[in-house]
């Protein structure tokens, strides 16, 4: 196996187009499993077949826990973008980093203006031996390139489509 090796520095290359250029993309199915609810018992595959994982409740919302869940996931995603940008820009200005380690917590909770569900984001980012000043900018740059952390200051575009499989008047299926 050859040895893993970082992204190219091109990746922080500035992009100028009229649109947005989609450069991968991930896709996920979760089905609903024992519990017929995709946060509760569902399981998640990936297309590729690389990611395939057993949702749980956790405990503390009253489930049994023993999977991972959503946030994790999702806690998960944004620490390793964040890590990785950390890395390209202290790369690209020669900044040497040691045992870098980026921590996120998702919360899960009530949200107070509609009294329904939101989410909340802490990112801690550890940068030993750095001085306060490099470590400050580094991490600035940062929050402005990694798209998990400007998808939480300025939302994500989002498209939510339905597709439903009727019966149809043959006995078969009708799309």
């Amino acid at each position: 196996m050859d040895k893993l090796t970082p992204p190219p520095l091109t990746l922080l290359d500035k992009y100028h187009g009229p649109e947005f250029q989609g450069l991968y993309t991930a896709q996920i199915r979760v089905t609903g499993g024992e519990a017929a609810h995709g946060r509760a018992s569902g399981v998640i595959r990936s297309d590729d077949g690389n990611l395939e994982l057993d949702l749980r409740l956790p405990e503390a919302l009253g489930g049994p826990g023993g999977g991972t869940n959503p946030e994790q996931l999702f806690a998960a995603g944004y620490a390793a973008c964040f890590h990785g940008a950390l890395m390209l820009i202290a790369a690209k200005n020669g900044i040497e980093l040691g045992e870098v380690a980026v921590d996120a917590a998702v919360t899960f909770g009530r949200d107070p203006v509609d009294g329904m569900y939101m989410l909340t984001a802490d990112i801690s980012i550890h940068l030993p031996g750095v001085e306060r000043a490099i470590a400050e900018q580094l991490v600035r740059s940062t929050e402005r390139v990694c798209p998990y952390a400007k998808m939480a200051r300025e939302g994500i575009a989002s498209v939510i489509s339905l597709h439903v499989d009727v019966p149809a008047a043959d006995g078969g299926v009708a799309k």
